[in-house]
């Protein structure tokens, strides 16, 4: 029995790694190589059959520990920023994949539960896949890949609350009557509540008490055992002492942590661990899969694929265009949505246990799982093209965004009249905010062009001139008046879509003024060749900073130090200052024969 625990360890490592490693170099999820290692290792394929319900135990843990980094991740003030767009869009999509997977079920003769077990499942798409494709296309911190992310926490959220609630509908193939669907729910529900209220009241107090003194220890392998122990004894209690399944109390020990100061050590401590149990937990669950099914429920298994990646993103995609945001937002939501992983696994494995899913319907789920997993990068980028036709198209987008039925995309008559002479500003983040409210402070004349429509529903509620759109559309620029502004500031952070926008504000107005921040000296040299009047480096202009302040620590008067960077600035060498052998030298003269130098 030790050799074969040891042996199937070993081997679903060793296979998922490399599984996982070739799934990288073809640009496809990891994932998808731990998957396809489960399969290599399950009893449907030949040569070594490893342990089922060996992995299976360990890959328990590997559920606890998933749905604790989804907690320990989980800000409810992320969720409430996008929450206008983000919780529509997860509900609708929800309710769409939900219906048209239970209504395929239903229609292959499936038990009611069976059939919505099923649904559910092709419902949830995989978080850790979605963040992965949003990280490789640096659109993570973008408005776009926030309602994403959004998105996505509605999604956890809501089959946290069907993994606590599922039980209760258990029972085997016949539906529960009334009453006793009710009983059971009641009896969940109260569980369910006492459990929350004893973790949230007392865990809130107690956890952060006991972290902070292990952390007095200096003991970083206590402090990453009190992580564990946190984790999976309350997993472990919550099933325990009120029948709540391991996976909600991972996930609400994970909620406790996030409110302390310890969130991100923790994080970084629990990541390894969880990765690897995750790793087995992905293998347990392709031991299970047979992959026949492709061939004997072709039909079937094409249906699953096309409610997965079809109908619930033209769910999502219509749910977002209706709030009002720009296709490109849409078409990132998507994206992001076209995939099941992790919940849809813990979902199909629930609904065996409690009788209620059968095994050809986890085939189904499995096989609808890595497909769509397989093919996401590549729906990413065809949605990535089509963004950039409707963008070279801007008529068939506004007609698809029916922008002239959006008030926030035009400026009012009033502002329209005023706007000249004034400075259109794009992007009102944290660098274009405090330009905006420096020039306002001045009583100079401001335009804001914004992709995220809080910000200019907000500016607007204020009073201020905002145009909502991506400034790479010619009709965005226009309708902020740049054909009559004195400036443009870009001071969006997507450095790819700036020379675009300077191409656009050009046609409207040659004359205006041009000031850019950017990120790539490469970029800085191109845009001073284009006369752009000021292109900012933010890391240089950072080294700048503490170059002027290491200079005043050292001795030197404020005076000195300002011209000495300032004279390094003009010189054309700050962004390669660093690699100077010796800079003082240069400095040296000028200061010995510097008449007005106060010392």
């Amino acid at each position: 029995m030790a050799h074969g625990l040891v042996a199937t360890i070993v081997l679903s490592l060793v296979l998922a790694f490399a599984a996982g490693f070739v799934a990288h170099k073809l640009r496809l999820p990891p994932l998808v190589g731990y998957l396809v290692a489960g399969v290599a290792l399950g009893p449907f394929t030949p040569g070594f059959v490893g342990d089922r319900d060996l992995v299976g135990e360990l890959a328990e843990i590997g559920v606890f520990l998933l749905m604790f980094g989804v907690g320990l991740h989980f800000s409810i003030r992320d969720l409430m920023n996008v929450r206008a767009v983000a919780i529509p869009a997860a509900l609708a999509q929800m309710v769409v994949a939900t219906a048209a997977g239970a209504g395929l079920a239903s229609a292959w003769g499936w038990s009611l539960g069976g059939s919505l077990v099923f649904g559910l499942a092709l419902s949830v798409a995989s978080t850790v896949v979605a963040l992965r494709a949003l990280e490789d296309r640096n659109t993570l911190d973008s408005i776009n890949g926030q309602i994403a992310i959004g998105t996505l926490i509605v999604q956890d959220l809501a089959m946290v609350l069907v993994l606590v609630l599922l039980p209760a509908f258990g029972g085997g193939s016949a539906a529960p009557s009334g009453a006793a669907l009710a009983a059971n729910l009641g009896i969940t529900l109260v569980k369910v509540g006492a459990f929350l209220a004893l973790v949230l009241v007392v865990g809130t107090r107690v956890v952060p008490w006991i972290l902070e003194r292990v952390t007095r220890t200096g003991s970083r392998e206590l402090f990453t055992l009190s992580v564990l122990a946190t984790a999976l004894g309350i997993a472990f209690g919550s099933a325990e002492l009120f029948g709540v399944s391991f996976a909600l109390g991972a996930f609400f020990a994970g909620v406790v942590l996030s409110e302390t100061d310890f969130s991100y050590q923790a994080a970084a401590d629990s990541l390894p661990l969880q990765d690897a149990f995750a790793v087995l937990f992905f293998v347990s669950i392709g031991m299970l899969f047979d992959p026949t099914v492709i061939v004997r429920e072709p039909v079937a298994v094409i249906a699953t694929v096309i409610v997965i990646m079809g109908l619930k993103s033209v769910a999502a995609f219509g749910t977002v265009l209706a709030l009002g945001y720009a296709a490109p937002t849409a078409l990132t939501v998507t994206a992001s949505l076209a995939q099941i992983g992790e919940f849809s696994f813990i979902l199909a494995g629930l609904g065996i246990t409690h009788g209620m899913l059968q095994p050809e319907g986890r085939d189904l789920i499995l096989a609808g799982a890595l497909l769509s997993i397989t093919l996401n990068p590549l729906l990413f980028a065809a949605l990535t093209r089509l963004g950039g036709w409707l963008k070279a198209h801007p008529n068939v987008a506004a007609r698809l965004e029916r922008r002239s039925e959006e008030p926030l995309s035009t400026l009012s008559t009033a502002e329209d009249e005023g706007a000249t002479d004034h400075a259109v500003i794009v992007g009102y983040g944290r660098v274009g905010g405090v330009i905006g409210k420096g020039l306002r402070a001045e009583g100079l004349p401001i335009i804001v062009v914004e992709q995220d429509r809080r910000r200019v529903e907000a500016l607007r509620s204020r009073g201020h001139a905002a145009v909502y759109g991506d400034a790479t559309t010619p009709g965005v620029l226009k309708a902020a008046r740049t054909d009559r502004a004195r400036l443009i500031i870009i001071a969006t952070p997507e450095g790819f879509q700036t020379r675009r926008i300077i191409i656009l504000a050009r046609e409207l107005n040659p004359a205006i003024e041009i000031a850019v921040r950017t990120h790539s000296e490469l970029e800085v040299s191109y845009l001073e060749k284009q006369r752009v009047g000021l292109a900012v480096m933010g890391e240089r202009e950072l080294a700048f900073g503490l170059l002027e302040f290491a200079l005043r620590t050292l001795g030197m008067s404020e005076d000195r130090a300002r011209v000495a960077v300032h004279r390094l600035r003009v010189s054309g060498d700050g962004g390669a200052f660093e690699r100077r052998p010796d800079p003082t030298p240069e400095l040296k003269p000028r200061e010995a024969t510097d008449p007005h130098d106060d010392g």
